[in-house]
């Protein structure tokens, strides 16, 4: 009965099979072709559209791109070492800009202060920059040509590898910013009185390390005598101004004879020459009491510091280079380099002498504290504005890549169909 049973269901059973496999190959929904994969289930369940996927495209794109933006943002603020700020400084004064037309009237003018290694930086500035017009350099000379770009003979540049000391060797900032001017007009041509834009500049140093360097350097014989330390129209009288040596110059002058001299320009020389000393009576020490005469010098340099378009530290040359290439737009064709030993540190001082030394430029530590603190925010600020410039321009280049993207994608889906219904059609046709 089972088998014969069996002999009667199996015949309807294979033709059905049969029949559903011809179904499969003919069916009118796919002619001639098998249909497309069906969607996944959780795409089915969202509706399996082209809108629909498109859609969970962009949110799974917009998802990544900001997870990577916070990727981005944790690795840049790794790369920046943690700096407590000691003062608080605005945002102006933090973001430094300068819009310097070489080709106008616009003049760079440094401030060499005595061993803050202003004589690299100034050989860097004449050349040691990627110019349109380079500075012309003459073998054997320490001065070169800076002339503006098209043929101006006008120079874009007030310093000692420039223009010479035209103010007087070493001038401070007394003097500059009352010579300057007068002494451009004199270098320019009678009817070139157009109005200047002057950025001043200028370099520091640990205050220990440049009183170090000085001694050395007056040991070896320099005397800087010829500074005319002109303030209020007038060089000092000797009274106001006496000198630390008797003869030519102070040669073999030993460290102890270097402290122990009350008038030695050498101490607190860094505030000196970035205060307006017309402010406290010039170089008369009985215009006013000693401690409010520091209180106004000490203020006046951090106030004319701060102003600046642009200051720079000895001790950090490459961060130098970058806060000076993003102040001024300017790229210096080989990279600055660190120079940890010097004739400075190569003294060899006790703790009590460090601490003198400290005390005779006390007013130079606290300029240097500040300088040191403004320079780092800088530098800071600064850096992060990069990143987040280049967080921008990476998410712009993403949101173009997936325009494009959505652009090709109904062309491709339209190229796919054509094929598909034309091969469709020759089938149908066989």
């Amino acid at each position: 009965m089972d088998e014969r049973f069996n002999r009667w269901l199996l015949p309807p059973l294979l033709a059905l099979l049969f029949l559903l496999i011809v179904y499969q190959y003919v069916s009118p929904a796919c002619p001639g072709a098998a249909c497309a994969r069906r969607p996944p289930a959780s795409a089915a369940r969202r509706g399996g559209g082209p809108a629909e996927r498109e859609e969970e495209e962009e949110a799974a794109a917009g998802t990544a791109e900001e997870e990577e933006e916070e990727e981005e943002a944790a690795e840049a603020a790794a790369a920046l070492p943690r700096l407590v700020a000691k003062f608080p400084f605005a945002r102006g004064e933090l973001c430094r800009r300068v819009r310097f037309d070489m080709r106008g009237r616009d003049v760079i003018v440094f401030l060499h202060i005595q061993k803050t290694g202003g004589t690299t930086f100034g050989r860097h500035l004449v050349r040691n920059i990627r110019l349109e017009q380079p500075c012309y350099c003459r073998a054997g000379q320490k001065k070169c040509a800076c002339h503006r770009p098209g043929g101006d003979k006008d120079t874009w540049l007030f310093s000692r590898f420039s223009t010479g000391w035209s103010c007087g060797l070493h001038a401070d900032w007394t003097e500059l910013t009352s010579c300057v001017p007068a002494a451009m007009e004199r270098r320019g041509c009678a009817g070139n009185r157009t109005l200047r834009n002057f950025y001043y500049i200028t370099m520091l140093r640990d205050p220990v390390s440049r009183y170090l360097s000085e001694w050395k350097h007056v040991q070896r014989g320099a005397t800087w005598k010829t500074s005319l330390h002109m303030c209020d129209g007038r060089s000092p009288t000797p009274d106001e101004l006496p000198t630390c040596y008797e003869g030519d110059d102070w040669s073999g002058v030993s460290l102890q004879e270097f402290m122990d001299c009350s008038y030695n320009l050498a101490n607190n020389r860094q505030v000196r020459m970035l205060a307006d000393l017309s402010l406290v009576g010039c170089y008369n020490l009985t215009f006013m009491n000693e401690s409010e005469r520091n209180m106004i010098l000490l203020q006046s340099a951090k106030n004319n510091l701060k102003n600046m378009a642009f200051f720079g530290l000895t001790e950090f040359q490459r961060k130098t280079q970058y806060l000076f290439e993003r102040t001024f737009n300017l790229k210096f064709i080989s990279p600055f380099t660190q120079f940890n030993v010097t004739r400075a540190s190569n003294v060899d001082i006790g703790e009590d002498v460090r601490q003198r030394i400290e005390e005779l430029n006390f007013l130079d530590v606290q300029l240097y504290e500040y300088a040191k603190d403004l320079f780092l925010q800088r530098f800071q600020y600064s850096k992060q504005e990069e990143h987040q410039k280049n967080r921008l321009k990476r998410r712009e280049e993403r949101r173009l890549l997936r325009e494009q993207r959505a652009h090709q994608s109904p062309r491709e889906e339209a190229a796919e169909v054509a094929v598909t219904e034309d091969y469709n059609s020759q089938v149908a046709r066989w």
